[in-house]
């Protein structure tokens, strides 16, 4: 992949979306698509987004019993996209149903624990460890259902590199150097989490809330 950076179109209008999209275009390598996305504008925005020519992924992080989440992976074969999002804490046989019924040129990768959640959260929800604990335990599971690979932050994406040699990994919550964090609390640069073996760099508002988003998005493909 010569562009490793997806954008986050989570606009709430279409047409906004897509001419973000086609600003941009030159200087990034895919656009994902969001649940806030596809909840507003469905398959049909999801075919507007596509004439812009870049893949699409679609992150609707799937998560329920292993039937209705193999039914809603053949639901969206015609979209074609490249890259589907399920959660990994589903467990094996969700993940092993919605790689069967995926499309054969879709990759489909697991979250992990999300970017906006820290150590202190874990023990909230009852989790023993820390992030990072989890986030390798869910990768093992998702490498042994066969997935194609994981959604972590870039704080995990090395450490599950190492034991995962050909995994594909997408990495979320980027900020380029001095940038806001939002309600991201695990957060590194694009140029950092490539380092560490991102095979997707996913970025939202460091471009898309930028005053000037294709210089944003330039700046952020000059320091890969």
């Amino acid at each position: 992949m010569s562009n490793p950076v997806y954008l986050a179109l989570d606009l709430p209008r279409l047409d906004a979306a897509i001419a973000l999209a086609n600003k941009v275009k030159g200087h990034i390598g895919g656009l994902k698509l969001g649940l806030e996305f596809f909840c507003a504008h469905g398959h049909h925005g999801v075919h507007e987004i596509a004439k812009v020519g870049l893949p699409i992924f679609l992150d609707l992080k799937l998560h329920d019993i292993p039937n209705t989440v193999a039914g809603a992976m053949q639901a969206i074969h015609v979209l074609e996209p490249a890259i589907v999002t399920i959660h990994a804490q589903g467990g094996r046989a969700m993940m092993e149903d919605a790689k069967a019924a995926a499309g054969e040129h879709c990759k489909v990768v697991a979250v992990t624990v999300l970017t906006s959640l820290d150590d202190a959260d874990m023990g909230d929800l009852g989790i023993d460890g820390s992030a990072h604990d989890q986030a390798l335990r869910l990768a093992d599971l998702a490498q042994e259902a066969g997935l194609d690979g994981i959604v972590c932050s870039g704080h995990e994406v090395g450490a599950v590199h190492k034991r995962w040699k050909n995994g594909f990994f997408v990495v979320p919550g980027l900020r380029p150097a001095e940038g806001k964090l939002g309600d991201q609390k695990r957060a590194v640069t694009p140029r950092a989490a490539r380092d560490a073996g991102a095979s997707v760099l996913v970025i939202g508002r460091p471009i898309s809330r930028a005053e000037d988003p294709v210089a944003a998005a330039r700046a952020i493909e000059a320091t890969l």
